[in-house]
């Protein structure tokens, strides 16, 4: 009996809780703070990145692959997609004939 007075009376006040927390957090907000720092992270990160802003004007290009290369490179690696190797059975590990 007085474990179900307990629940009868913690019920409510649990949902009041839930209810309380759910409005009061509508009414905070936090985006003025965000909106102050919009962008920092991609910023801080591309000058980061950038060591030498005119690279390329200071180093030439380098000659890339001839065409006969660069498309027996791709042909290989399209074909690699389109059937894979075969590889031992792995279920026969270790079972048949040994020569001990």
């Amino acid at each position: 009996m007085q474990s179900e007075r307990i629940g009868f009376v913690r019920r409510p006040l649990v949902l009041a809780l839930v209810l309380a927390s759910t409005l009061l957090g509508g009414c905070m907000t936090s985006t003025p703070i965000w909106d102050a720092h919009f962008g920092e992270a991609v910023r801080t990160t591309t000058q980061a990145q950038i060591i030498d802003p005119d690279a390329g004007e200071h180093n030439p290009s380098t000659s890339g692959v001839d065409a006969k290369a660069a498309v027996s490179a791709m042909t290989g690696y399209n074909k690699s997609f389109e059937a894979p190797p075969r590889t031992a059975n792995e279920f026969i590990f270790g079972i048949g004939s040994g020569g001990q």
